[in-house]
């Protein structure tokens, strides 16, 4: 980001920070903005920016065009920024794209989230290369590929999309889930997983987990969107945004000692920019590779947010459990990466077939 971004992209910028970053402890008044602006966002971008924002001041002039500095911002606009998108939405009742489509517009578009010339990582769940979509054990095709295509839409350079299965290989399991087909209709680029790519990295919030190894393209993206289906999981009990996080990982035994804090220390590191919950059909039982039609319930929805303790607590609400009995929820919500109390945010739900 260039220090001298103008007004617009700042405030962008750091609407997308806080809500996906924060959460709660930015939201609490906006006497805290003004610290904000000189704060290191973390996140798994990594992007650049100013440790100050600098009053107007006149700089070199390009011919045609007016190049001043960006004027201060306040904590009034940054907190009227913030309050102007919802921060989580669901759509409910179409098709899996329209559902896509929808909720991503309630959060501001796609533009809110990647920018032009932005290297795009989708993720996700495509645990397995034994059933199709239709058995909720990955998710749902379309919602991935109408993502993708939003992506390009709003400019981004390259969508890439990518899983690292623990039943079959990469590209057995990309075509038998449907989701390569989709993925490619949409003009995006299937990632096959290579073991040399994963890079040994420390994660300095973590309070458990302390160095993993992950996936060197996740942390070099500009952008990474994560797109989880909402299961059954016998050890997590469910599958949903943190958990999905695994597949960017190569030691994903080591997660199940402590499971909780470490799928909490490990999202400390990612920070999706955007978190995505499939649930066109949720896998209610016998996750997380399902293989029983019986275990699925069709719900047609869809939750977005930039929060992804917020995803996944409205999501935990669906199969009918407290966010807060969720190990990972709770260790999320204590390390100050979400929040998971969602009476008190503001919330857009979208009914498309009412």
């Amino acid at each position: 980001m260039s220090p001298w971004m103008n007004r617009r992209i700042f405030l962008r910028w750091l609407a997308i920070q806080l809500g996906a970053v924060a959460g709660s402890k930015f939201l609490a008044a906006c006497s805290q903005a003004t610290s904000l602006l000189t704060t290191a966002f973390p996140t798994s971008t990594d992007i650049p920016g100013p440790t100050s924002v600098p009053s107007a001041v006149p700089v070199e002039v390009t011919e045609g065009i007016e190049a001043t500095r960006s004027p201060e911002i306040t904590p009034t606009e940054v907190a009227a920024t913030l309050a102007s998108y919802p921060e989580l939405a669901v759509a409910r009742v179409g098709e899996p794209e329209k559902l896509v489509e929808a909720a991503i517009a309630a959060l501001g578009g796609m533009e809110r989230f990647v920018k032009s010339g932005d290297q795009v990582i989708v993720k996700p769940n495509i645990c397995v290369a034994y059933h199709t979509y239709e058995y909720a054990a990955t998710t749902n095709p379309w919602v991935v590929g109408a993502l993708v295509k939003l992506c390009l839409e709003a400019g981004a350079k390259s969508v890439k999309v990518m899983d690292f299965p623990f039943g079959g290989t990469s590209e057995q399991a990309y075509i038998r889930s449907g989701i390569q087909e989709q993925v490619l209709a949409a003009g995006g680029e299937m990632e096959a997983i290579s073991s040399f790519k994963f890079v040994e990295t420390e994660i300095p919030e973590g309070v458990d987990l302390k160095i993993c190894d992950i996936y060197d393209e996740v942390l070099s993206a500009d952008v990474v969107i994560n797109v989880p289906i909402a299961k059954d999981h016998g050890l997590a009990r469910l599958t949903l945004g943190m958990k999905n996080l695994m597949g960017v990982i190569r030691d994903r035994p080591a997660m199940h000692r402590n499971l909780g804090q470490r799928l909490a220390d490990l999202t400390s590191r990612v920070r999706p920019a955007l978190t995505v919950v499939d649930a066109v059909r949720m896998l209610t039982w016998g996750g997380p590779s399902g293989g029983s039609l019986d275990a699925v319930k069709k719900m047609d929805t869809v939750i977005a947010s930039p929060d992804i303790v917020a995803a996944d607590s409205y999501a935990a609400t669906l199969f009918n459990i407290n966010p807060m009995d969720l190990s990972y929820i709770q260790a999320g919500v204590s390390m100050g990466l979400g929040r998971s109390d969602l009476g008190n945010m503001k919330i857009e739900e979208i009914n498309i077939g009412a």
